[in-house]
Formats: structure tokens, C-alpha cells, sequence
């Protein structure tokens, strides 16, 4: 069974690959001009949602959103979901319909060839070992928000090598941002990404990808220095707890 089994998975990730850079190349010119200016940037969100919908196609995969309450359109927000698969921006860009937003992710992605281009051009790239560009993310964010667009950060920073982890520990920058804007957390779970497409390479099928936006968290009247901490160990606690729950279930 494996003889058979390996080869199809190999085939079905070579065409990931080649579905990512083939589908980007015919609009990379249109990338380019509605990332010249932020007014175009909500533009750009819509192509992206479209990109997003037809790689998860092409993958076989088809998505089930529950929301436990309606996200609100040209309302700011910061959304952190666990972070689980190399898809999970593309089901992030299908999935938010009518609410701009930007990815921060971590400079490394630059170096992608293709994508990585666009990243530089559509995300909020940071390098964790340098301050003075943790601090221009904190900027870019700001300039995001006062625009009306929400913000979408993996607290956990990394896929976790370990893949029997359910979640690892959270990093701070979403929750200062989140309380230093006063906008409201949406924890994500991402049920199935891990399990449909993970980073070991010879592993992983086509099927449906859950995914749940948890009830936003207020930080109206929360300061950083004395809610940060609190906050995150709500969302944490809130994702890892959802995740454990649906991994018995399963």
C-alpha cells in the first residue's frame, strides 16, 4: 500500500508547488500595481481571496467556517489563530471576505522565490532578532489600522517542528498591539490544516478544513503593561483547550 501511497503524495505536493507559483505568475503584474499604493490594498484583499479559494480547490480541499459571532465589516481587528501548516495563509486569504487585513510574518519569508516578492509587498515582515525592526512592525501595524484594516499575527511565531504539539507558547506582539489599538482579539482554531497538509512531506490528503472564529475579546480599557500577560494566557488557554476538545472528538 505504501509503494502506491508515497508516490501519489509526492505527485500531489509537487503540484502544490507548482500550482502556487504558476497561479501567481499571470497576476503578479496586478499585485504589483495594487500594492503601489494603500489605497488599493483592500483591492488586493479581494484578488487574494480568489487565490486563495482556487489553491485550496486545486488541493482538493474544501473549507467549513463556523463563526460564534459575526466578525464586523470595516471594523479593525486582530486575528490569531493557531498556526499549523504552510496553507494556512492561503485558507486565511479564503476564508475573510469583506475585511481587509495584513499578515505579520517573519522576514524569512522574503526569501521565498515568487511568493516572496509578494510577501514583501503585501505583509508586515519582521526580523525577531532585531529591534529596530520589531519596532517598525509596531509602525506598519499602526498605519494599517488607522486605515481600517485588520491584523493577522500567528502568536505562536512558527509551525511547531513537533507536530504532536497541540500549541506552543505565545509570543506578545499581538496582544500589545491589540491593547495599545483597543481592538478586539478573534482567536482562530484551525482544526484540520495540521493534519491535511503538515510539513512532513509524505504525508497528508484532500478533504475538508474546519476552521472556527471564537467570539472577539474586548481590550477596551486594558493597558499593556498590566493585561498583556492575562490576555494571552485567555487566548491560549481558550485555543489549546478548543483544540484538545476536537482532537477526542475525532
Amino acid at each position: 500500500m505504501k509503494l502506491i501511497r508515497y508516490p501519489l503524495i509526492l505527485l500531489w505536493r509537487i503540484w502544490f508547488y507548482l500550482v502556487v507559483v504558476l497561479s501567481l505568475i499571470p497576476i503578479l503584474p496586478v499585485v504589483i500595481v495594487l500594492t503601489s499604493k494603500d489605497k488599493y490594498y483592500p483591492a488586493f484583499c479581494k484578488i487574494a481571496n480568489t487565490w486563495g479559494k482556487f489553491i485550496l480547490f486545486a488541493m482538493g480541499f474544501n473549507t467549513e467556517v463556523t463563526y460564534e459571532e459575526k466578525l464586523t465589516q470595516g471594523k479593525s481587528y486582530m486575528l490569531s489563530g493557531n498556526h499549523t501548516s504552510m496553507i494556512d495563509i492561503m485558507m486565511m486569504f479564503a476564508i475573510m471576505k469583506g475585511n481587509p487585513f495584513v499578515f505579520v510574518g517573519k522576514a524569512e519569508l522574503a526569501k521565498l522565490p515568487i511568493l516572496g516578492y509578494i510577501y514583501k509587498r503585501t505583509m508586515i515582515l519582521v526580523d525577531r532578532n532585531n529591534s529596530t525592526s520589531r519596532k517598525a512592525v509596531f509602525e506598519q501595524a499602526n498605519k494599517r489600522i488607522q486605515e481600517g484594516h485588520s491584523v493577522c499575527i500567528f502568536p505562536e511565531g512558527m509551525v511547531p517542528a513537533d507536530e504532536s504539539l497541540i500549541l506552543t507558547d505565545f509570543k506578545s506582539g499581538a496582544f500589545i498591539l491589540a491593547i495599545e489599538h483597543q481592538i478586539p482579539i478573534v482567536p482562530i482554531s484551525f482544526y484540520d490544516n495540521k493534519k491535511h497538509f503538515s510539513y512532513t512531506f509524505f504525508s497528508g490528503k484532500p478533504g475538508k478544513l474546519r476552521v472556527k472564529f471564537h467570539k472577539p475579546i474586548s481590550t477596551k480599557g486594558m493597558n499593556v503593561e498590566k493585561h498583556k500577560r492575562p490576555l494571552k494566557e485567555i487566548v491560549y488557554k481558550l485555543l489549546y483547550d478548543d483544540l484538545v476538545a476536537d482532537s477526542k472528538i475525532i
